[in-house]
């Protein structure tokens, strides 16, 4: 697996201090913290993944950090990736993690699939 596990165990003490339900899933080459049956956010190599409010998608790509999350070539609204300049501080890392918990229960979910 290509991800950072500092950075995997940063986001589950952050979770566990706010009594947050998840489990961790492999996906995308990397580890994903799932809630709800949703992704929230994400480790690959040594970026976050953050699922955010559409609503502020454009105004969050201007911070420092903060850029579009691209794994086939078209960018997905309400995806960001952050890199370290973004996560260093705990404040900040804190930061986009609340973002993307405040967002999970209104993003929708996966449908699933079904097996034939």
């Amino acid at each position: 697996m290509a991800y950072n596990e500092f950075l995997s165990d940063r986001i589950v003490q952050y979770f566990k201090e706010k009594h947050v339900v998840f489990y961790e899933k492999k996906m995308f080459g990397g580890l994903c913290f799932m809630i709800d049956d949703k992704m929230c956010v994400g480790v690959n190599r040594d970026e976050i993944m953050a699922r955010i409010n559409p609503d502020i998608y454009e105004d969050s790509l201007l911070k420092k950090g903060c850029k579009k999350m691209n794994f086939t070539g078209r960018p997905m609204k309400g995806f960001v990736f952050l890199t370290e300049e973004a996560t260093d501080l705990d404040e900040d890392l804190h930061y986009w993690l609340q973002l993307a918990l405040d967002y999970n229960p209104l993003a929708k979910a996966s449908k699933k699939k079904t097996s034939k």
